[in-house]
């Protein structure tokens, strides 16, 4: 089997890990050609700057890994290093895969069902991770490769127990990056909403919202649509549509106006909208709660006989 993190077998069976290599190195302007390894990789920046080039299928994402940041790297994942003339770095690399365990240490099943830090990060599978240390990481791996040093790879206890440690330290640096990132998301969602309520009735684009919540359209888009499940025009649409029903329904506003009194410039653009979200043309809609409205009061009478 392969090194991946996000492998079934690791969730289904017992395995533990197996280290390929672990080294410290200082780099100075030096280019690394694309290579991958079977293996997950832990890169950790001690000192300096450096950058990593990591393939996904033709595009290429560059990373700039800082002082006390580190990059996990998921197995078969294309990447080269690249350090500048005028810069150098010193990294700790750890690469490691799995085996099937003798039931001396836990699994990484049994370690996932324990932490759920751990299960949480095996279940969000990525091609490369890049987290800043709170220094809890670096004393942990620096111990674990001590320990590869003078004691081998030959499966020993201590060096089951760091790996579980350095593990599970990541796993939470993961989460509490997770958690912080979704409430950011949430004070975004939060004001594009109220954004779209506020302003439903004028001509407003996507662009416009991201303006107002000081975001790229982009990537307001991916976290709008993450934390609603909805595209912002989708969920303007709505906001739009629920407005023209309750016009419909309890004013007497003229039918070819209502679709100026919830910002769609287009009444024939606004008809087809409506049919759309509703199944009624808004004539249809209005003279079926016209005579629902009938029918109560004439039943109210008919009550009183």
């Amino acid at each position: 089997m392969n090194g991946s993190l996000f492998q079934h077998m690791l969730e289904e069976g017992d395995y533990v890990p197996r280290f390929y290599a672990y080294y410290y190195k200082q780099w100075m302007n030096y280019e690394m050609p694309y290579h991958q390894h079977d293996s997950t990789e832990i890169m950790y920046m001690i000192s300096g700057v450096c950058r990593i080039d990591v393939k996904a299928g033709d595009t290429e994402k560059s990373v700039i890994l800082k002082k006390g940041e580190f990059m996990v790297l998921d197995a078969g994942v294309p990447h080269r290093l690249i350090v500048d003339q005028a810069a150098s770095c010193r990294m700790l690399n750890v690469e490691f895969g799995f085996m099937e365990s003798e039931g001396k240490t836990p699994s990484l099943r049994l370690i996932a069902g324990e932490e759920e830090e751990v299960a949480f990060l095996l279940k969000r599978p990525f091609r490369y991770l890049v987290l800043a240390d709170q220094e809890e990481v670096y004393p942990v791996l620096k111990s674990l490769v001590l320990e590869l040093d003078q004691r081998g790879t030959d499966g020993r206890m201590m060096t089951h127990a760091l790996f579980i440690q350095l593990l599970v330290c990541i796993a939470r640096l993961y989460e509490e990056r997770e958690r912080s990132d979704m409430q950011q998301s949430d004070f975004y969602i939060k004001r594009s909403v109220d954004y779209l309520h506020q302003n439903y009735d004028r001509q407003i684009q996507v662009k416009d919202v991201a303006a107002e919540v000081n975001l790229h359209p982009g990537y307001l888009h991916r976290v709008f649509r993450r934390g609603t499940g909805r595209t912002i025009t989708e969920y303007l649409t709505t906001i739009r549509m629920e407005k023209a029903k309750m016009l419909l329904e309890q004013t007497d506003i003229p039918i070819h106006e209502i679709s100026d009194y919830v910002g769609v410039g287009s009444r024939q653009y606004f008809h087809m909208l409506f049919k759309k979200y509703t199944g009624s043309t808004p004539v249809e809609y209005r003279l079926r709660k016209d005579r629902n409205a009938w029918n109560y009061g004439e039943d109210r009478v008919e009550d009183k006989k």
